[in-house]
């Protein structure tokens, strides 16, 4: 073990409480996309405790330098503070007291990662040829998504390359998985309205019912994927919430759908749209309805450059037994690091939370979901070695 792997342990390993501190306040006080207010406040208290320097960027972001400017290159470390619009389960000293909202992404994991790192950083700066960019981003959970309008406001004008680190609860505590190469899915959020005619449900011949009409619509709209995708691309249709506000006698005039659409090419993404309204619009007619499509287009697919995944991986290995770095499989969720990656070299990659014993084994956005805060070590002690050896190497990422 080197010296400087020795110094990031026991720097990350000291603050540990410390760390675990700022990950409660965070759960307990979690805030919406484009809302964090308050924890962009706590963030730039902690940074202020480092002495570390910093400006507010789309409101509610957080974004600063730590190290040696015109010294080598610049990393960008990325993490996201939103929560979500779910009511927590967990009955813990930490539980959110903002009811309804939630860190179920493990959000405040990130910022607590990113706060960690930066100690450590902090304490070994000499070491460092280059400099940190570091950044609390707002509203990852949320279109247009935070990265999307900090990139607008210029945050990546001045960054070579950028690293992002997620929760992931189907890996270990200490455990980390990485892929290069295409990752995760465009995320496109469907809206259809289906307009008929309802009235008394026991006298369906006087109707024309958009109820019924739902359902071939939904059947209808798994030939996008099963007949007009292609088969070499992975896609997915999904609806999630449908709203016919009827009785078991009372048919509605409309019924509402919401769902989202994910696939890994921009081509056949845009093609499928088309294909999604076409049907939904030609179903409904059929059945004597009208059918209103509207698509909001979210994020698209990411993709890890494979140079600087390869190089990541490298240095994780050098840190962390070989058994306890993965490759991941395709992950049809969506990611707004995803236009940071359209941008310059990107790589986003997954830290273990899971530990079957302690019971913590719920998966990302339900109300149960927790981690092994062993992870918090495990997390922040990574991402300052993940920066440290990206600055101070030699290999030439593109």
């Amino acid at each position: 073990m080197s010296k400087i792997q020795k110094s990031i342990r026991q720097i990350i390993k000291s603050h540990f409480l410390e760390m675990q501190n700022i990950r409660h306040h965070i759960h307990r006080n979690p805030e919406l996309s484009f809302e964090e207010y308050e924890t962009a406040n706590f963030i730039e208290k902690q940074l202020d405790n480092m002495g570390l320097s910093y400006k507010r960027m789309a409101k509610t972001g957080v974004v600063g330098y730590l190290g040696k400017p015109n010294i080598g290159k610049t990393l960008a470390l990325r993490a996201d503070i939103d929560a979500l619009p779910i009511v927590e389960s967990n009955n813990t000293s930490y539980t959110s007291k903002n009811k309804g909202i939630m860190h179920a992404c493990g959000h405040d994991v990130h910022t607590t990662w990113l706060l960690g790192a930066l100690k450590a950083l902090t304490e070994i700066g000499d070491e460092l040829t280059g400099q940190i960019k570091f950044i609390f981003q707002p509203g990852e959970e949320k279109i247009p998504g935070g990265a999307s309008l900090l990139i607008k406001e210029g945050v990546l004008d001045d960054v070579d390359f950028i690293l992002g680190q997620h929760t992931m609860p189907l890996l270990d505590v200490g455990h980390f998985g990485f892929r290069s190469g295409l990752y995760m899915a465009s995320a496109d959020e469907v809206y259809i309205t289906l307009k008929g005619k309802g009235g008394h449900g026991a006298h369906p011949n006087t109707l024309t019912d958009p109820v019924a009409c739902m359902a071939q619509v939904i059947n209808s709209l798994q030939q996008v994927v099963s007949r007009k995708a292609k088969p070499a691309i992975p896609s997915v249709l999904s609806f999630g919430k449908v709203t016919a506000n009827g009785a078991t006698n009372v048919v509605p005039d409309l019924v509402e759908m919401v769902g989202t659409f994910r696939t890994y090419d921009e081509e056949w993404r845009f093609e499928a749209h088309d294909w999604i309204k076409k049907i939904a619009q030609n179903t409904a007619e059929a059945l004597g309805c009208k059918a209103d499509v509207q698509i909001k287009v979210g994020y698209p697919f990411l993709e890890n450059n494979e140079p600087m995944n390869q190089l990541v991986k490298k240095n994780a290995q050098e840190f962390y037994p070989e058994n306890q770095i993965h490759d991941l499989e395709l992950w049809p969720a969506g990611e707004d690091f995803s236009f940071y990656a359209q941008k310059i070299p990107a790589v986003f990659y997954r830290c273990g939370i899971r530990n079957i014993k302690k019971g913590i084994t719920s998966h990302l956005h339900t109300p149960s979901f927790d981690i092994d805060e062993d992870a918090l070590i495990h997390g922040a002690e990574m991402m300052a070695w993940q920066a440290y050896k990206l600055l101070n190497t030699d290999d030439t990422i593109k």
